[in-house]
């Protein structure tokens, strides 16, 4: 009986303990319905970071980063979701950002439904969808070069891998598909004048298609051969100053070819490289970009030339070059390991970095070369593409 009043005193002590506890000051009312907008156009030191969630791939995104703030409330601007293997472009005159994506009406099964969904800069809101023919559009490791703009930005044209290769062409004005051109034997979209696209073939030609003013065609024209698949292959994302394609090869050589609105027009290879220095080459995911100032950046390999399969390892260093001089003018030596760089725009250039070992992002100067920070924490698990914000 003594036992059962100690444990019942005890009891009631320990509620009187836990409901004083429970006793807090009111919460402030927090305010609702307040929506935060972004800059019509985002600025230079802006970044859109591409995580496309490799290991489930419904759950890609994008993620809007301002690389000039410290703590990742500040760096992190926005984000909006680009779904199974997706890619986009930042149409930055028309305020939108175009993505490709597909869905599935049961999410992981059910009916195929790709869609071009148009988001506003601003709001980051989905504005429009497009529906595109169903299983046709490139769905792989994310390109740079799966969709360009054409006729001033009023035009969308995105690659299909089906896996026959065709341009499907999207009127952006119209909200609608325009039409299907054949690429047999070619891939991806590079411009070529405002009228015309231009794509990589395997048999080491570019085919060029220059459009008339209602989408068909006009003319299709194809270069002489320049490189060879087999024994001296290219990478198929050019940095581009000056309607000059910048190939990087395999073999530490970079391939000019002259996009000049009516044909692709190969010029004279040069090697990254120099004397001593043979065995570097370009390695990686997205491993070059180009800056306002016509200077043109590669991700380097000390170990990549001649050896197979080394092509997408990554790199250790971005080399700078003038282009027009075929002249290196700047090292950076990465912090950690390199897999994929973006390039700012605007006269003082930053590059960002992803770091595979961690899937940070690392910032660095692009007129000194100086590491400036490491960015990680913002949600981001395979951040393999990067964009300076246009």
């Amino acid at each position: 009986m003594v036992k059962q009043s100690l444990f019942v005193a005890l009891l009631t002590a320990v509620s009187v303990l836990v409901s004083a506890e429970e006793i807090r000051p009111p919460l402030a009312v927090e305010p609702t319905g307040i929506i935060e907008t972004l800059p019509e156009r985002y600025p230079a030191d802006w970044f859109l970071v591409h995580d496309a969630a490799f290991f489930h791939m419904s759950d890609g995104k994008v993620v809007v980063l301002d690389t000039t703030k410290d703590s990742v409330g500040d760096q992190v601007q926005g984000m909006f979701p680009v779904s199974l293997m997706g890619t986009f472009i930042e149409a930055q005159s028309r305020g939108e950002i175009l993505a490709v994506e597909t869905f599935h009406t049961r999410g992981s099964r059910g009916d195929r439904i790709d869609v071009l969904t148009v988001w506003d800069t601003v709001n980051l809101a989905a504005v429009a969808e497009v529906m595109l023919p169903t299983g046709k559009r490139f769905m792989g490791m994310p390109e740079r070069v799966a969709l360009q703009l054409m006729k001033a930005d009023r035009w969308l044209a995105i690659f299909n891998l089906s896996p026959s290769t065709t341009v499907t062409l999207v009127d952006l004005e119209a909200r609608a598909v325009i039409g299907e051109i054949p690429i047999p034997g070619c891939s991806f979209i590079y411009a070529n004048g405002d009228m015309g696209l231009s794509a990589l073939c395997a048999d080491g030609r570019m085919l060029t298609v220059v459009l008339n003013d209602d989408g068909s065609e006009k003319s299709r024209v194809m270069s002489e051969v320049f490189f060879d698949s087999d024994d001296s292959p290219i990478f198929e994302r050019p940095a581009v100053v000056d309607d000059i394609a910048y190939f990087p090869a395999f073999d530490g050589r970079v391939q000019p070819v002259a996009m000049t609105g009516n044909a692709a027009l190969p010029m004279a290879s040069w090697p990254l490289y120099g004397k001593g220095e043979e065995a570097w080459a370009p390695s990686g995911i997205g491993i070059d970009g180009e800056d306002d100032l016509g200077r043109i950046y590669f991700l380097m390999n000390a170990e990549a030339n001649g050896v197979d399969g080394m092509h997408n390892a990554g790199g250790s260093e971005i080399w700078v070059f003038d282009p027009e001089a075929r002249r290196r003018v700047l090292r950076i030596p990465l912090e950690a390991w390199g897999l994929s760089l973006a390039v700012s725009r605007g006269e003082e250039p930053k590059v960002l970095v992803t770091n595979p070992t961690d899937m940070s992002v690392e910032l660095y100067d692009g007129l000194t070369g100086s590491f400036i920070k490491n960015i990680t924490g913002f949600g981001q698990e395979t951040p393999l593409l990067l964009r300076g914000a246009q």
